[in-house]
């Protein structure tokens, strides 16, 4: 592995541990918000009924699972390939 590759995988390593730091900041977020009541008995099925809270936890549960996990494995995987 040439030094340039070496040094990507190293910045790609560090993106990944800011990534988790993300990832934690995330869910104390999501920790801090109430579930809505509706959210508890899952009446709610339109989006413009929900309550805010519902709302932002929907959006961040749906970042990580989406987004950021999927992307701290990719990194993980790849600032891992040996030399």
């Amino acid at each position: 592995m040439s030094e340039c590759e070496t040094a990507a995988q190293t910045q790609l390593g560090e993106i990944g541990r800011e990534l988790e730091a993300i990832r934690f900041r995330l869910l104390g977020v999501h920790a801090s918000l109430p579930a809505a009541p509706a959210e508890l008995v899952h009446h709610l099925e339109m989006e413009e009924e929900m309550a805010a809270s519902t709302h932002i936890r929907v959006v961040i549960e749906t970042l990580l699972e989406d987004k950021i996990e999927p992307a701290i494995r990719d990194l993980r995987n790849v600032s891992a390939l040996p030399a």
